[in-house]
């Protein structure tokens, strides 16, 4: 009867955890990543620009989702990433933002100055998830406040997921680390713990 009620107690908890999107049994390190189509701003006048994970075939992608537009940790992050952009390009990798947010939030957005709390000029788009389906496939979804959470997914250009982090709502991620890692995904080697470019493979 124990043995019962712990695997019912184990399936509730499965369920809920799915159920918010903090797990996603089909997303899985070293497997094709899920199939997107997003509308962005890269045309921020006409906003009919769509992403799709076929357009990024033969590139590296970082894609990393966001929480919120007009919030605090995000911007941060968000021109962080745009003002390294440079580094990777010379790594062959392309950069797209998502929310949940509408395409006509973010571009409110990237009009408004930073220093009026906007994000100014970027230089990637940003997706809109307004169906919630793409951070719920990539397994960030948190479902009852329709948001995402700070997932990070590095794709490679056969569109196989190499590498996946996830950060609480609070916590802002590393440009330096998500650039170590493409590096050390691009190295075809084993890389040791703080590996860097230059340095020695195992």
């Amino acid at each position: 009867m124990i043995l019962m009620t712990n695997e019912l107690d184990m399936d509730i908890k499965e369920k809920n955890m799915s159920d918010n999107g903090c797990t996603s049994h089909a997303l899985k390190v070293g497997k094709p990543a899920p199939d997107f189509r997003l509308k962005t701003t890269a045309d921020l006048e006409t906003l009919k620009s769509e992403a799709t994970l076929a357009a990024y075939h033969g590139k590296w992608l970082v894609l990393f989702f966001y929480p919120l537009d007009f919030t605090f940790v995000c911007p941060t992050e968000i021109t962080a990433l745009s003002d390294r952009i440079a580094e990777f390009k010379a790594l062959d990798a392309e950069v797209l933002g998502v929310s949940t947010d509408s395409v006509y939030s973010h571009r409110a957005w990237i009009k408004t100055a930073r220093e009026n709390g906007g994000l100014g000029h970027i230089d990637f788009p940003l997706g809109a998830d307004n169906t919630l389906t793409v951070s719920r496939d990539y397994g960030v979804l948190i479902n009852e406040a329709g948001i995402a959470l700070r997932g990070l997914f590095i794709i490679d250009p056969e569109g196989v997921l190499r590498y996946s982090v996830v950060h609480d709502l609070n916590i802002g991620r590393s440009v330096d680390e998500t650039l170590r890692v493409l590096e050390a995904l691009q190295a075809g080697g084993l890389c040791p713990a703080n590996w860097h470019r230059g340095q020695k493979l195992l």
